[in-house]
């Protein structure tokens, strides 16, 4: 299987179907090909695919995020939040690989991404607006490992953002699927600015030259 988020999309059904399991190597994608959801086939470069690639990578640096929350005190909120997010990056990536045109109904059906996701991204964020100081400059990406690395995460959500943006308009993905990666980076940026208060440490402000 040649990218995570599809082939997590089938071992999904698998379990639905009630499979007990499936091999972690298939050799199916040794001659540079790799099959969505739907089954079909398609280059390993195809368009789909970097959706789905950036979507796994965002999803390993949330994870890495999250690891240095652990440190921070009183982020019991946070880090649940943020596996929750994880969760629901892999229900992305299941829509990403169902494109509705080649997909049977049960299988859209399945991959579907609802609202709700976007709706508690928007009251985490409104939460943490409540408690932080207002912004009145710039900041750059700063305040410890952990805000760090929750900007990365802001940044490569952006770019998966921008690779899932043509494949809701050529390939009909769910409109609501980029709706909840524009949100997302919201949510991560605002997050970050949590975990740099938490960690006592200084958000670095943009200084023009």
């Amino acid at each position: 299987i040649g990218v995570a988020a599809a082939g997590e999309a089938r071992q999904r059904e698998r379990c639905w179907l009630g499979e007990r399991s499936m091999k972690i190597y298939t050799k199916t994608g040794d001659e540079g090909t790799s099959s969505l959801y739907t089954g079909e086939r398609r280059d390993k470069s195809d368009a789909v695919f970097e959706a789905l690639g950036d979507t796994d990578e965002l999803n390993s640096l949330i994870g890495v995020a999250r690891e240095h929350c652990r440190s921070l005190p009183d982020c019991e909120g946070l880090l649940g939040q943020l596996e929750t997010i994880q969760s629901r990056l892999l229900d992305v990536g299941s829509a990403v690989a169902t494109p509705p045109g080649k997909a049977t109904a049960t299988k859209v059906e399945r991959a579907a991404f609802p609202t709700g996701p976007t709706e508690d991204l928007e009251s985490w964020i409104d939460a943490y607006d409540e408690t932080l100081p207002p912004l009145r400059n710039f900041i750059l990406p700063s305040g410890g490992l952990a805000a760090s690395f929750l900007h990365l995460a802001r940044t490569t959500c952006r770019r998966a953002e921008r690779r899932i943006v043509p494949l809701v308009r050529e390939e009909n993905i769910q409109t609501e699927v980029c709706v909840f990666m524009n949100r997302l980076s919201d949510y991560l940026f605002t997050a970050a600015r949590f975990a740099a208060r938490q960690a006592e440490e200084e958000e670095v402000v943009y200084k023009k030259s």
